[in-house]
């Protein structure tokens, strides 16, 4: 990684004067059943796909996968946490879900500055979440990093 700082798995905070191009932050998180069936609860999405496996075996998808958001959510820890870190106030997300993700899977999601808007105290970063080395999210975040508010 040229030019870049790699954070993982550790709470941090960088204001705009402290973010450079290509930094990055990772961090994996585990995704079970009792975790699909609480973000089921928390967001009302009990869809069958996520929920029922007899039902999802008959899907083209041959079993449980986990809710998309699930996902972004775990990249909202990530950029709330880690990069930029606490006090970071999300602007926009694009999101493109390339593969599902599974309960027993380890989703290692990967943040990485790719522009500052010095004008507009924002920053823009490339979101991806991958199993293993399979790239299963990729996407785009434009953020307000911490103190950009006051």
């Amino acid at each position: 990684m040229t030019n870049s700082t790699l954070v993982s798995g550790q709470d941090v905070s960088y204001g705009f004067s402290d973010l450079t191009v290509g930094q990055q932050a990772e961090r994996t998180f585990e995704v079970s059943g009792a975790t699909l069936a609480a973000f089921a609860e928390v967001t009302g999405d009990h869809n069958r796909v996520h929920l029922d496996q007899a039902y999802a075996e008959q899907t083209p998808f041959r079993g449980r996968i986990a809710h998309g958001m699930l996902t972004a959510g775990y990249i909202s820890a990530v950029l709330a946490n880690q990069l930029p870190g606490n006090g970071t106030v999300y602007l926009g997300q694009e999101l493109k879900f390339r593969a599902p993700v599974r309960p027993g899977d380890r989703v290692t999601v990967r943040v990485t500055v790719r522009e500052l808007q010095a004008d507009k105290q924002r920053v823009v970063l490339q979101t991806q979440a991958f199993v293993g080395d399979k790239l299963v999210v990729d996407g785009t975040a434009t953020v307000l990093p911490p103190g950009a508010l006051k």
